[in-house]
């Protein structure tokens, strides 16, 4: 693709219109109902925010929207068109892209050949187009609001830049939708603060987000709306602006938070 630089083109990023719909999402593992008939929906250039305790389903659901699993029974609609999502790569070409807890980078090569691994441009039929390569990254970083230098070694950076380089990554590949596992485990205050002005950027160039995080907090500095799942089943879905921590909590646990246990400092001997 001599010439042309891959990035998103979105009409109307302020279209807050339905960029996916999974109605019914059954996914049955030998002996387990991982998943029974969950309905997601995620809105243009919002963040939304899955929520749920560990073994919720959440992985699962994901997992499903990604190709890595094949659901066993349910719907996915596109921007209203009917998909069956075979494969990773198949997801990746209806612009899904998503982004592990686990980085999977090579850490000797540099920025833009992690970003580029694999599709890197060729020139005389023969060559790796460098200098495209480098141009084609710098223009999606600075899309991103990030500062990286795409001529280093990933290993020169922390785990928030090398993060921004798998965002980077997903873009290139014509992203829409991009999913977040837990992106802050391993964060700073400042690098999580860095990664929310990203998601901003994302935002506002119509990229839809759905970000799953165990922390509360998180939840209503960044999301848009949330949804919460308990034993896999779908418990229902709110706007960020219109709920309490305590309503969430009672959601994902299914009691009141005068039934939560509180720990009691003990008096030392």
């Amino acid at each position: 693709m001599p010439g042309r630089i891959p990035v998103r083109m979105i009409d109307n990023p302020n279209n807050m219109g339905l960029v996916l719909n999974m109605e019914g999402i059954n996914k049955t593992f030998p002996g387990v109902q991982a998943l029974d008939n969950v309905d997601f929906r995620l809105k243009k250039g919002t963040v939304h925010i899955l929520l749920g305790e560990n073994g919720a389903g959440k992985s699962t659901l994901v997992k499903i929207l990604s190709g890595a699993h094949q659901m066993t029974g349910g719907r996915i609609f596109i921007n209203d068109q009917p998909v069956t999502i075979r494969n990773p790569r198949h997801a990746r070409e209806l612009g899904i892209g998503i982004i592990y807890q686990e980085l999977n980078l090579i850490k000797n090569l540099s920025v833009a050949e992690n970003i580029f691994l694999g599709r890197e441009p060729i020139k005389k039929h023969i060559q790796i187009d460098d200098q495209l390569m480098k141009t084609w990254s710098n223009k999606i970083l600075a899309e991103l609001g990030v500062d990286i230098d795409s001529d280093c070694p990933v290993k020169e950076f922390g785990i928030a830049k090398q993060q921004m380089v798998e965002v980077a990554k997903a873009l290139s590949l014509q992203a829409n939708i991009l999913i977040m596992d837990e992106p802050t485990s391993a964060l700073t205050e400042s690098e999580i603060k860095e990664l929310f002005t990203t998601i901003n950027h994302l935002k506002k160039s119509g990229v839809s987000i759905i970000y799953i995080s165990h922390r509360m907090d998180e939840l209503f500095e960044i999301g848009d709306e949330v949804t919460v799942l308990r034993d896999g089943r779908g418990v229902g879905t709110r706007l960020i602006e219109g709920t309490s921590r305590e309503e969430l909590i009672r959601m994902m646990v299914n009691r009141e938070l005068n039934e939560s246990f509180i720990r009691e400092q003990p008096t030392l001997g």
